[in-house]
C-alpha cells in the first residue's frame, strides 16, 4: 500500500508584521555614561588648559593686577610687560643662546642617534651588549649626580662659560636615550630592504642613508623634538656651566626675573609665554613629518 503524505495548511497572508526587539547595541553607551564620559574630559581639559590660559592672561596685567588677591581674568589689559622682556632686558640674546644650543644639540643627537642605533640593530660586534647596557644605565643616574665629573670635564678642557659645554651636556642625556629608541625602530624595518639594497650594490652607509632613513622619519621627527626639548628648558646644567649674563639661556635667565626679593611675576609670566612660542613650531613641524613619514612609510613598506 502506498504512502500517503500530506501537506500541512499553508497560513493565509497577514498585513501584520511581527514586533522588533529592542535590543541594545552592543558598545553603545547610555545617556549617563556619556555625560559623566564628557564630563570628565572637559574637567581634565580645563585642568590642562587652566595653568597656561592663566600665564598668557597674566602676562598681559600689569604688575599691581599681578600681586593682587583679587582674582580677575583680565584688568587693565597691556603689552608692557612685553616691551619691557624684548627690549629692556638681556632676553635678545638669551633667546638666540637657546636657539644655538637646541639647534646643535637637536642635529647632533639624530645624527649620533641614528647611526648608533643603526648599528645596534643590524651588526653584531664585540661589546654590543655592553654598549647597550651603558646607554640604559645612564638613564638611571641623576642630573644633580653628573653634574660634578661633566663640569670637571669642562673645566678642563676650558669650555667653561661657552656653549659647547651646554650641547655636550645636553647630548649625554639625548643620545643614550635615543639611540635606544631608535634601535627598536630599526627592528621593526625589515632586513630583507638591507639585503635587497645590497644586491643591487650598495653598501652599509648609502642602505643607511637611501633606504632606511626615508623609513624611519617618524622615530627621527620624534628623536629631534626630544633632543630640542632636552636642551630648550633644561636648567640645571645652564646654572652650573654659564657664569656671565650674555652666555645665558632662556630657561636660566628666567629665573632673573624671580629675585629673592620683589619678584617680578608680570615680567616672568610674558617672557614665558615667548619661550613656548619656538618650542611649540618645533612640535608643529615634528608633528607634520610624522605623519607624513607614516604614510610613506605605509606605501613602501
Amino acid at each position: 500500500m502506498a504512502q500517503m503524505t500530506t501537506t500541512p495548511p499553508v497560513a493565509a497572508p497577514t498585513n501584520e508584521t511581527p514586533a522588533r526587539v529592542n535590543k541594545p547595541r552592543r558598545g553603545r553607551r547610555g545617556i549617563g555614561a556619556s555625560i559623566g564620559l564628557h564630563a570628565t574630559l572637559i574637567v581634565a581639559s580645563l585642568i590642562a588648559i587652566g595653568p597656561i590660559a592663566w600665564v598668557v592672561l597674566s602676562s598681559f596685567k600689569p604688575g599691581y593686577a599681578v600681586n593682587s588677591t583679587e582674582i580677575t581674568l583680565i584688568k587693565d589689559p597691556t603689552v608692557a610687560n612685553y616691551e619691557y622682556v624684548l627690549f629692556e632686558t638681556n632676553f635678545p640674546s638669551w633667546f638666540l643662546n637657546s636657539v644655538i644650543v637646541a639647534a646643535l644639540t637637536m642635529l647632533i643627537g639624530i645624527f649620533f642617534s641614528a647611526t648608533t642605533g643603526y648599528a645596534l640593530s643590524r651588526f653584531n660586534f664585540p661589546g654590543r651588549r655592553s654598549l647597550m647596557l651603558v646607554f640604559l644605565v645612564t638613564q638611571m643616574f641623576p642630573v644633580s649626580i653628573l653634574i660634578v665629573p661633566i663640569y670637571t670635564i669642562m673645566a678642563n678642557l676650558g669650555l667653561i662659560n661657552t656653549l659647547p659645554a651646554l650641547v655636550i651636556a645636553y647630548l649625554t642625556i639625548a643620545v643614550p636615550f635615543c639611540a635606544w629608541m631608535l634601535k627598536g625602530y630599526f627592528d621593526s624595518i625589515p632586513t630583507s630592504l638591507d639585503e635587497a639594497a645590497a644586491l643591487d650594490g650598495c653598501g652599509p652607509f648609502r642602505i643607511f642613508w637611501r633606504v632606511i632613513l626615508p623609513l624611519a622619519r617618524p622615530a627621527i621627527a620624534v628623536t629631534g623634538f626630544y633632543a630640542f626639548l632636552t636642551a630648550w628648558g633644561e636648567v640645571a646644567y645652564a646654572s652650573a656651566f654659564i657664569q656671565t649674563d650674555d652666555k645665558y639661556t632662556l630657561s636660566y635667565g628666567l629665573q632673573q626675573f624671580v629675585p629673592q626679593f620683589n619678584a617680578q611675576w608680570e615680567y616672568l609670566t610674558a617672557a614665558a609665554v615667548l619661550v613656548t612660542i619656538p618650542a611649540g613650531i618645533v612640535f608643529l613641524f615634528a608633528q607634520k613629518h610624522l605623519v607624513s613619514g607614516l604614510t610613506a612609510g605605509g606605501t613602501k613598506g
